[in-house]
């Protein structure tokens, strides 16, 4: 029975992981900038245009659907090693190296982690490489595969949920929890609960302290770490010298009009 749902999960992925097409995207990423850009640690959020994207997007109501982290200028499969690498969990492949140029024509949005330092960086990539060649977790495709089309009206309480219902098993993952549980290794905050506890006399209002909780990295999805306080938005396309004047407008007025 075990082999029978691999087989079929695996199926299930090669499907979900098919593009579509998508007449309104957003402008893709200038690779080229990106590149430059990129330092240890950084995440690449990705608005995917696969099939599997568009439930993602659904749950999580977010543009993005995928996240990868870079983790230097690696040798890749094919042998090239000019190009940045990342570490991506994909629905066929599992937890592999990527090279950029595999996203290009997407829309991108790089999350820089906000103070990490070289050190926990360091530990941060060690974390996710040490889980190359793990398995994706194919409960999370079955889960993600009845929200593709109708789109079903699931409360949005639920949606969250919806994304950590995988297997449980350490050797699988998703694109989300494998980032942010190597970023909780070295206890760098996404999105953490913090509770206000009253500390001091019982007539003083103001003696109040925070005490910080950790999310279970299930819970995480690629849009926490564009949400996040903790993780700087930094845009390619506007970081090398942008001028509204160069760009072409039509003519005919606003679309729509």
């Amino acid at each position: 029975m075990d082999s029978l749902l691999n087989g079929t999960g695996r199926l299930l992925a090669a499907y979900l992981n098919q593009p579509v097409h998508s007449p309104y995207s957003q402008p893709p990423a200038n690779i080229a900038a990106l590149g430059e850009l990129l330092k240890p640690a950084d995440i690449i959020l990705v608005d995917g245009n696969r099939r599997i994207s568009t439930a993602i997007k659904y749950l999580t109501q977010s543009t993005w659907s995928h996240a990868a982290i870079y983790i230097g200028r690696l040798e890749l499969e094919d042998g090239s090693s000019d190009q940045p690498a990342l570490v991506e969990a994909d629905v066929e492949s599992g937890v592999h190296v990527v090279g950029l140029e595999s996203f290009a024509g997407l829309h991108l949005r790089l999350c820089r982690p906000i103070g990490l330092t070289e050190e926990d960086a360091a530990r941060v990539i060690a974390h996710v490489c040490a889980r190359i060649g793990n398995r994706y977790d194919l409960k999370n495709v079955f889960d993600l595969a009845r929200y593709l089309l109708p789109t079903p009206p699931v409360p949005s309480a639920w949606r969250r949920r919806m994304l950590a219902l995988g297997s449980g098993d350490p050797t699988r993952a998703i694109c989300s929890s494998l980032i942010a549980e190597a970023f909780q290794s070295v206890r760098f905050p996404i999105l953490p609960l913090i509770e206000v506890l009253p500390y001091g006399p019982r007539d003083c209002v103001d003696c109040v302290r925070e005490q910080w909780h950790i999310r279970h990295h299930s819970l995480f999805v690629p849009r926490d770490f564009d949400v996040s306080p903790y993780f700087a938005v930094i845009k390619p396309n506007m970081s090398n010298g942008f001028d509204y004047r160069t760009l072409s407008w039509h003519s005919a007025g606003m679309v729509g009009s």
